[in-house]
């Protein structure tokens, strides 16, 4: 299928998805959701075995498009609720993706660009890749990605790194476990096709079958801790403090906090 927001490419058994927004830094908008979405599909009903996932130009994904933050300020109760509901579908689909997923991470990742990037099986990353679940900067709750980070990292270092919203480096990324290994950006491609030769060296069978164990495991689990986490994520945005989170964004201002 043709789609606006993402390209797919295949060869050898290799397909690679690249989220194709360059001059909007590849930010997440409610198209590129529904498009990311279905290039997942096609790709899991493809002949192809391994799935590499990178952004056009110099940003891997920035985040939530500006637009987008505008729209949500106006939604309903019931929208916010599907709107969560969509990016766990989202989220969730990548990380129990059947075939192994590769990110070849070319920049900034931020908030939900960070949980696309760090939900793959593996995750390389140029050395001026940038991390950070900003959620709480800006009347948010980063309460989906939280129930796969505390998977990846542990409680200790999931408080620092979601409570501080702060960004932090490929370095850093790669001594917490949630980056494989860092690449020169212009050996990025060709080290992540490596990585995906070697992995196809592997038979298919297992492979499906190790993942589906690995899945299977967390299931029961993130079943329970993204229900209660689509809640709080929409729950959120009916506060004051949301409201003024957005707003001050959008006006590149400091934030005046209600605590409400």
């Amino acid at each position: 299928m043709n789609y606006k927001t993402v390209q797919i490419a295949s060869q050898g058994g290799v397909a690679t998805v690249t989220l194709n927004r360059p001059d909007k830094r590849n930010a997440i908008s409610f198209e590129l959701i529904d498009d990311l979405l279905g290039a997942l599909n096609d790709v899991g009903k493809s002949d192809d075995r391994i799935l590499i996932l990178t952004g056009a130009g110099t940003a891997f994904c920035s985040g939530l498009d500006l637009e987008n933050l505008k729209v949500l300020l106006g939604r309903t109760p019931e929208q916010n609720l599907k709107d969560s509901e969509t990016m766990v579908r989202l989220f969730r689909s990548l990380y129990e993706f059947p075939k192994v997923t590769i990110a070849a991470v070319n920049g900034p990742a931020i908030a939900g660009g960070t949980g696309l990037a760090l939900l793959c099986d593996f995750t390389l990353a140029v050395p001026e890749a940038k991390f950070g679940y900003t959620e709480v900067r800006i009347g948010f709750v980063p309460a989906i990605v939280s129930t796969f980070l505390l998977r990846q990292v542990g409680e200790k270092q999931a408080r620092d790194l979601l409570l501080t919203g702060r960004i932090f480096d490929a370095a850093e990324a790669l001594r917490l476990g949630l980056v494989n290994e860092i690449v020169p950006a212009d050996v990025l491609m060709a080290k992540a096709h490596e990585l995906a030769a070697t992995l196809m060296q592997n038979s298919p069978t297992s492979l499906r079958a190790t993942k589906k164990l690995l899945n299977d495991h967390a299931r029961a689990e993130l079943d329970l801790q993204i229900d209660a986490a689509v809640r709080e994520n929409a729950a959120i945005r009916t506060t004051p403090d949301f409201r003024e989170g957005i707003l001050s964004f959008l006006e590149k201002r400091r934030p005046t906090w209600t605590g409400k």
